[in-house]
């Protein structure tokens, strides 16, 4: 009779390691399966916000090359003023020319100015907008893996309580790489700023 229930127990021991080990299963594998898809998205945003990046740092310069070459117009408008000043009642034609030239420099180059920082400004933005979208990713990865590991564990000891824990941690995981994939504004600050 206790040979009967020793078997009994034992069987139903690997019945119930068994079901534990389909759930561990069948978890990896969902958690897998996203990781892949999220991976591939945050992928090709990291991608975007290299360009973006560029693009703004591109136009500062550009910006930052258009205040030199009007500093410059400004100067060689002074100087001419000053010639102007020093040669009165003289012919100006050419001075006066120049001083025309520079000034229509001054005008283009501040106009150019303002384009160019409302443009660098825009890349910017875009930027953080992107790199907003990256941190979910990059969270949805990190909860993700714990999760993963943790399963892992769970296989090995049998554990149901770390099963719940590990599915905890992936649900966060798949909520955060949703909310990236969907565009949403999910985006846990607090816990950015500490990770950053």
């Amino acid at each position: 009779m206790n040979e009967t229930r020793d078997l009994q127990d034992k069987l139903d021991l690997s019945e119930a390691k068994n079901r534990l080990n389909n759930r561990v299963a069948i978890s990896v594998a969902i958690i897998s399966v996203f990781m892949g898809i999220t991976k591939v998205k945050d992928d090709n945003i990291v991608q975007a916000m290299i360009q973006v990046k560029s693009d703004a740092v591109d136009r500062w310069n550009e910006y930052q090359s258009t205040r030199i070459k009007s500093h410059m117009a400004e100067l060689g408008l002074n100087q001419v003023k000053a010639l102007q000043a020093i040669r009165q009642g003289t012919r100006n034609d050419e001075l006066s020319s120049q001083q025309k030239s520079y000034e229509e420099a001054i005008t283009r180059y501040r106009s150019q100015g303002a384009v160019l920082s409302k443009d660098a400004k825009v890349f910017e933005k875009h930027y953080d907008e992107l790199n907003f979208r990256d941190d979910q990713f990059d969270l949805s990865d990190a909860a993700l893996s714990i999760s993963l590991a943790m399963l892992a564990i769970t296989s090995l000891a049998g554990n149901r309580k770390l099963l719940v824990l590990a599915w905890i941690f992936g649900g966060f995981g798949l909520i955060m790489g949703l909310a990236g994939l969907a565009g949403l504004a999910f985006h846990p600050d607090n816990l950015i700023k500490f990770l950053s």
